[in-house]
């Protein structure tokens, strides 16, 4: 397959994804803002700061050149926390070839705006909606770097950009599906972030399975009911980047949002969660974003409330619970 691909970010999910294009027949540079990321990459096939264990494929080089690995670039894949995401493109938007595929792997809403990642690509590279793809889905990097099988949603306006990321990305342990629902994928990408930070905080609470699975499913009705009203197709919650992304990363240790959530649960503040953790959790910002986006919609969504609560106003996670247990009964519902 002709055409290089840049990957912009060299997070762990970025470096996972370089070496699935490479295994995919790709030629990739990967954009690292720390000239020592770059020199490991091109010298030890390594990135010392992200999954280090893994050796990258010899088609992945990495610059710290925004020119260099834009100009020319068929795909150009954008893998930085969501909320950096408008500056850092403003800056790289010039380097892109005219017809250019942009590939967002970024699960968030941004603050102030309470735009979706594909929304603020389409603002700050202007770009016509159709040249944005968006990769979404039960994607826990170190499990993918060694090659364990896994599948992700390719969603996309243009079936013919959709299905050459998807091509683009095929591998013998990676299957993307395609769909055109773009806002339903975004936004289960997005609101499962939040989900796992409530997931986290009730394990380290020492709450079982009842109240868990209680948080995945009732989480889901409201990532669905969000969905719905910004016109997302209802049956992409009940797939790979609704339920599937929800489970993978309420479930899983390896799970960032879920692990900050943990910090939390154990009474540690919003400082001491991130510097034990030391990663972005997509979900401590994007919960503003997403409860103001729910606001402006006359969505309820109560478990996002109590979670920007307790991350933005102190709230003590039991005083949540309290909350949350005793609204108003109402019968099951995704409306």
């Amino acid at each position: 397959m002709s055409g290089h691909v840049a990957v912009l970010g060299a997070g762990s999910w970025g470096t996972a994804f370089a070496k699935i294009l490479a295994d995919a027949g790709r030629e990739v540079t990967i954009l690292a803002r720390r000239q020592q990321v770059v020199d490991a990459i091109r010298t030890h096939r390594r990135n010392p700061d992200y999954l280090p264990e893994l050796r990258l494929p010899d088609r992945v080089t990495a610059t710290g050149d925004a020119a260099k690995a834009i100009s020319g670039a068929e795909l150009v894949v954008l893998s930085v926390p969501s909320q950096t995401l408008r500056g850092n493109l403003a800056e790289w938007a010039g380097h892109l070839a005219p017809d250019a595929t942009l590939v967002s792997l970024m699960k968030g809403i941004e603050l102030g705006t309470t735009r979706r990642m594909s929304e603020v690509i389409v603002e700050t590279a202007r770009v016509t909606p159709d040249r944005v793809v968006v990769v979404s889905g039960p994607n826990l990097a170190p499990e993918i770097a060694v090659e364990q099988p896994a599948a992700t949603v390719v969603a996309g306006t243009d079936a013919r950009r959709t299905e050459l990321v998807q091509q683009s990305i095929r591998t013998p342990y990676f299957r993307p599906y395609t769909n055109d629902d773009v806002i339903g994928c975004e936004l289960g990408g997005a609101v499962k972030n939040v989900i796992a930070l409530s997931y986290g905080i009730a394990t380290a609470m020492g709450f079982g399975d009842n109240t868990r699975a209680m948080l995945m499913t009732r989480g889901l009705a409201e990532t669905a009911r969000l969905g719905v009203a910004l016109g997302a197709d209802p049956i992409t919650f009940a797939g790979l980047a609704g339920m599937g992304d929800l489970v993978a990363s309420c479930s899983s240790p390896l799970a960032r949002n879920r692990t900050f959530g943990e910090h939390l649960g154990r009474g540690e503040t919003l400082e001491q969660a991130q510097a034990a953790t030391r990663q972005t959790a997509e979900g401590v910002k994007s919960c503003l974003a997403i409860r103001d986006l729910a606001r402006a919609h006359g969505v309820e969504m109560p478990i996002t409330e109590q979670i920007e609560r307790i991350c933005h106003e102190g709230m003590d996670p039991r005083l949540a619970v309290d909350t949350l247990m005793s609204r108003t009964a109402k019968p099951e519902s995704y409306e």
